[in-house]
């Protein structure tokens, strides 16, 4: 099975967020912690992978909403 990154956060709840949305919907994905050292100000690196397969539609589960802007005339 293939895994391919999807995102990747400097937090460790956005990234279990957007694992819980995706495992909601029946997308399996996981988490890979970074080991990297942390920099002063800065987060750990977390990085949600995803099956192959599944990458374009999780990217469109947590793309943010367009919204209809009709203008008025």
């Amino acid at each position: 099975m293939t895994w391919i990154t999807l995102r990747t956060t400097s937090t460790q709840w956005e990234a279990e967020l957007m694992q819980q949305m995706l495992e909601a919907q029946g997308i399996p994905a996981r988490l890979v912690f970074d080991r990297a050292m942390p920099h002063w100000g800065c987060g750990v690196p977390f990085t949600l992978q995803v099956r192959a397969q599944d990458q374009w539609t999780a990217l469109l589960l947590l793309s943010p909403i367009e919204e209809n802007l009709e203008e008025s005339v």
